[in-house]
This record gives structure tokens, C-alpha cells and sequence, in this order.
């Protein structure tokens, strides 16, 4: 990496005034990594808590290599997937992965219901790869070191991501 000076290359959370710094600079975008994950905002929720416990907890795993955001979001795609694998594992009510049992108002306001609906048709992975690149404004190879994937598979499922979102964008009438 170059040298730089960059902001979000801070030490991780030592103390808990920094790791509060940290959950008010990353909380949205950990939420939002979450969220498109597991679907679920109560779920996500608890994602984005965990995500920010661990990080405090193994503070000294982070090496400063790259942004502290991006270990962050990493940590939270790890766990909202293994939540995830959880959670079908001890679920067998199909109701149980409804993508919105109501309309929230701050979804109305804010937009997002038609981009909710088109990704709920995406894989966990392909969810994520769209939310960093379309929402967090990650670059592909941000992407690619976030979520562990090499490059043309970011590129890949970004690029299939957008054509089925088109496609059910066009396709209503399902």
C-alpha cells in the first residue's frame, strides 16, 4: 500500500471511548453489510453489536495493512454469514427468512424498498458485493480484500448482480 497518510488507519479500539468513536464513524456501513447479508433488521442489529464486541475483544489482530474499515466490514460479512448459516440450521419455518414482513417508514422515506426488493433475490455474497460497491463505494479490489474473494470474482458477481437486479427490475409481474 501507499504511503499515504490515511484517517482510517487508526490503532484499533483500545479503550472504550475509541471503540465509540469507531462504532459512530462505521456503525451505517457495518449495518448496512449486515443487513444485506441476513435481511433481517433485528438480525442485523445484533451483527453490527457483535461485530463491534469483537473488534474491541481482538483489538491486536489488526495490523494496520489496511483501512480499519475494511477489517471491520470483513468482520461483519463473517459473521452475518455464519449468523445466517445459523440461524437456516435451526430454523425450519420458511416465514422465519422473509426478506419484510412491514414497511418500514424510514424505508419509504429514505428509497431503498425498490433496491431491497431486487436484492433479495441475490446470493449472501453477490448482496454484498453490490452493497460495498453501490452503497460503501468500495473500489473492486477494496471489495475483493474485504470479503476475502479474489478480483474477477468480485468483478463477476457484481456484474451477473446487476443483471438480475435489471431483470427483476423489468419484470414485475412476477
Amino acid at each position: 500500500m501507499a504511503g499515504e497518510a490515511n484517517p482510517e488507519r487508526a490503532p484499533a479500539p483500545d479503550s472504550d471511548l475509541e471503540l465509540r468513536r469507531l462504532f459512530d464513524e462505521h456503525g451505517a456501513s457495518v449495518y448496512r453489510m449486515a443487513r444485506s447479508v441476513v435481511r433481517d433488521p433485528g438480525l442485523a442489529e445484533d451483527v453490527t453489536q457483535e461485530t463491534f464486541i469483537r473488534a474491541w475483544q481482538r483489538s491486536d489482530s489488526y495490523r494496520g495493512e489496511a483501512p480499519i474499515r475494511h477489517w471491520l466490514l470483513r468482520i461483519a460479512h463473517n459473521l452475518a454469514v455464519s449468523t445466517l448459516r445459523a440461524a437456516r440450521e435451526q430454523s425450519t419455518d420458511p416465514q422465519r427468512f422473509a426478506v419484510r414482513d412491514s414497511v418500514s417508514p424510514d424505508d419509504v422515506v429514505e428509497g431503498r424498498l425498490a433496491i431491497e426488493d431486487a436484492l433479495s433475490s441475490l446470493d449472501p455474497l453477490s448482496r454484498a458485493v453490490v452493497v460495498l460497491r453501490e452503497v460503501e463505494q468500495l473500489s473492486y479490489a477494496e471489495i475483493s480484500e474485504v470479503l476475502q474473494v479474489p478480483l474477477p470474482t468480485v468483478k463477476t458477481r457484481l456484474f451477473r448482480a446487476r443483471g438480475q437486479m435489471r431483470a427483476e427490475q423489468g419484470g414485475e409481474g412476477r
